[in-house]
């Protein structure tokens, strides 16, 4: 990682036009990286994260990971924008995508965002970024989790995350854009979707 880097995330990233994010008991999205219904019969929740290194992210993918190993009947995925090699070094710093009891998370990456886009993830505002009570969290999330700031070697800071719930025929039961930059997949609430 070098400083031009690191500073290079700060900068808006490259135009892509997005889709309006799929509505609550719509088709989702699918493409050849992200297929719906899933192969494998299952529903599935994924998280489209922030850039690799942003505490968030790894909160989020820790949440996700922890998930997978407790509900074994769902698809846990994760869409990163960073690169591959980027995305790959990262994983490995914060233990790798596997449980520890054969279940795990999925990872995909979306480096030209085009994923991303198909969801309604774009770029988030100046006021969703430097919010502070979602950088008050952050610092919090440090404090007392031990979560803070990795080296960010790809991605940007202003792509937009989001959470989605999608069932096995394919259908979105839950979701949306993140509101804020503190703001991750809420688990519980995307499973109790699922269940419903």
């Amino acid at each position: 990682m070098t400083i031009s880097q690191e500073l290079s995330s700060f900068f808006s990233p490259s135009y892509v036009e997005t889709s309006p994010a799929p509505e609550i008991g719509a088709k989702a999205p699918s493409c050849p990286e992200l297929p719906f219904p899933a192969d494998n019969g299952k529903p599935t929740i994924i998280s489209f994260l922030r850039h690799c290194g942003c505490p968030v992210t790894e909160a989020a993918f820790l949440k996700m990971r922890t998930a997978s190993a407790q509900h074994p009947d769902i698809n846990f995925i994760t869409i990163s924008h960073s690169d591959q090699e980027s995305t790959e070094k990262w994983l490995d710093a914060v233990g790798g995508s596997e449980s520890g009891d054969g279940s795990s998370v999925t990872m995909v990456v979306d480096a030209d965002r085009q994923i991303y886009a198909r969801w309604g993830l774009g770029i988030v505002s100046w006021g969703h970024l430097w919010n502070f009570a979602g950088l008050a969290s952050i610092w919090k999330l440090g404090r007392e989790d031990g979560i803070w700031q990795r080296p960010t070697e790809s991605g940007n800071r202003w792509q937009s995350a989001g959470s989605f719930a999608v069932d096995a025929e394919g259908y979105v039961r839950w979701g949306r854009a993140a509101v804020r930059v503190d703001d991750m997949v809420d688990i519980e609430a995307a499973i109790a979707a699922l269940r419903a």
